[in-house]
């Protein structure tokens, strides 16, 4: 089957390897002159900014997809492990480090907050083992029809009901942990997924499971060296790509399928299937006007966005700083009120400082670092008027890295990233984190992967299922791959 994938994103990659791998005939057309999407790339003056992702868990994901084109990912990708994974900054002066390997956190609790802290991290990571054991293969890494899919068969959601995935999250982990200081550390996590711990269901807890029991990866060169070995990879196994090339909409026939896409310039690429990287509701609005929109996409609860501070600059990095240091600020419970409730800045926020030099020296010239500070906010869903706002928060940031002793004053180049700057590089609602996971936005409740309005169009990454996270794009790649071959199958 000849199948077009729009978009050389993560998850466009992650499809075109899947497919390539069973036989199909794969063109790739992407509008920037690289692979990667949002996973970018920034490349001046000696300095190699990754500007999307920094955090990679869940290797034996990406291995598979290399794996699916015939491929060894460690031919082609170094990765090494992150070690301290985070370095936690409370507000109280205090710090714990998330180490790799599970004896080694106990050792650390144990000696940061006390034995009966380090006993309940066991009983914790146990409990996170059998909840991503059970949600995986039931709820994750499947393709769903209709809602009641999620019943079939049924003793996997009577057992998560079981477990307590239904419990809100905070309240399952403080059964672990009373030390607030380590509550917060294993619930932050809710924010990947577009929520407040106090919010989120207990079956979020996988995401913490990715980062605390599989452990945190970086790749040599940067996360942007993922999409380019991907890339590589499809195109050995016989996919063929096409750069700044740009698609102005999806060609369908009087009977509404799929006939191909028209370029930009006009110029139509034939074929039986379109797997579209954008992000979802973009991708309808945009490349199949007429096709009506899930009702969740254009009525659903966005994930917050965030701002990013970029910054190449002279200097060492502070005493104990790692290569990803999440810094708490001392409102916690407040600080999710206004985010997420109120829609308006964070009064006292938390934010990562990750420093890839720490790392890979590579990234920046000698004697240099580089900085992603990533504070959450908004999306433009919420009250924050950017054009006010922008320079403000961007000084205020700033300010606050300077304070923690983060290098500041010799700034050889820099860049600060809005929503309404995602919102221009095509994210709707100016959020890269797409859908929130609230219960009934995830699993067979978030916009499926397919219409019925449109034969032969297959949608990948955030914006369908399983949702957000590089673990779980890459593994939409793989579901999109599976309605290819239906589609296939007739």
């Amino acid at each position: 089957m000849k199948v077009v994938v729009v978009g050389a994103g993560l998850g466009g990659l992650s499809a075109t390897c899947h497919l390539v791998g069973r036989g199909h005939d794969v063109e790739v057309l992407e509008r920037a002159d690289v692979p990667g999407g949002r996973a970018g790339l920034w490349d001046t003056q000696g300095y190699r900014f990754d500007t999307g992702p920094s955090v990679l868990t869940m290797k034996g994901i990406l291995a598979d997809a290399f794996a699916a084109a015939g491929a060894d990912m460690a031919s082609h990708l170094t990765l090494k492990p992150v070690d301290p994974m985070y370095r936690a900054c409370f507000a109280d002066g205090s710090a714990i480090h998330v180490r790799h390997g599970r004896e080694a956190m106990v050792q650390e609790i144990r000696e940061t907050a006390g034995a009966a802290e380090a006993a309940g991290f066991v009983r914790f990571c146990d409990y996170l083992t059998d909840l991503y054991k059970l949600e995986l293969p039931n709820f994750i890494d499947r393709n769903f029809d209709t809602i009641l899919d999620i019943a079939k068969p049924p003793w996997p959601l009577f057992t998560l009901v079981r477990m307590g995935g239904l419990r809100k999250l905070s309240n399952v982990v403080a059964d672990y942990f009373s030390d607030p200081r380590l509550q917060k550390l294993f619930s932050f996590q809710a924010m990947y997924a577009g929520l407040s711990p106090f919010e989120a269901l207990a079956i979020y807890c996988v995401i913490t499971y990715m980062d605390t029991v599989e452990g945190v990866f970086f790749p040599e060169g940067g996360m942007h060296a993922i999409p380019r070995a991907m890339a590589e990879v499809a195109e050995k196994a016989g996919a063929s790509f096409r750069y700044n090339t740009t698609v102005d909409g999806v060609v369908r026939t009087t009977d509404g399928k799929i006939s191909g896409v028209r370029l930009l310039g006009g110029e139509v690429v034939a074929a039986d299937a379109v797997v579209l990287n954008p992000d979802l509701p973009v991708a309808y609005r945009e490349l199949l006007p007429g096709v009506p929109m899930p009702r969740v996409a254009r009525k659903g609860n966005y994930s917050p966005s965030c701002a990013v501070w970029l910054a190449g600059v002279k200097g060492k990095l502070p005493a104990g700083a790692t290569h990803h240091n999440i810094h708490f600020g001392a409102e916690w419970e407040g600080a999710f009120d206004a985010l997420l409730k109120r829609g308006v800045l964070m009064p006292d926020p938390s934010m990562l400082v990750t420093s890839p030099t720490a790392s890979d020296p590579s990234l920046a010239p000698e004697g240099h670092v580089s900085l992603y500070v990533l504070e959450p906010t908004p999306n433009l869903d919420g009250h924050v008027d950017w054009t006010a706002e922008r320079d403000r928060l961007r000084e205020r940031l700033i300010a606050r890295v300077a304070a923690l002793g983060y290098p500041t004053v010799e700034v050889d180049v820099e860049r600060f990233v809005d929503p309404t700057d995602w919102e221009r590089q095509g994210m709707e609602r100016g959020t890269p984190f797409a859908l929130a996971h609230n219960f009934f936005q995830t699993g067979p409740f978030r916009p499926n992967n397919v219409t019925s309005k449109a034969p032969g169009v297959v949608f990948v990454g955030s914006g369908t299922v399983p949702g957000v996270g590089v673990p779980m794009v890459l593994l939409s790649g793989r579901l999109a791959a599976d309605r290819v071959d239906e589609l296939a199958r007739g």
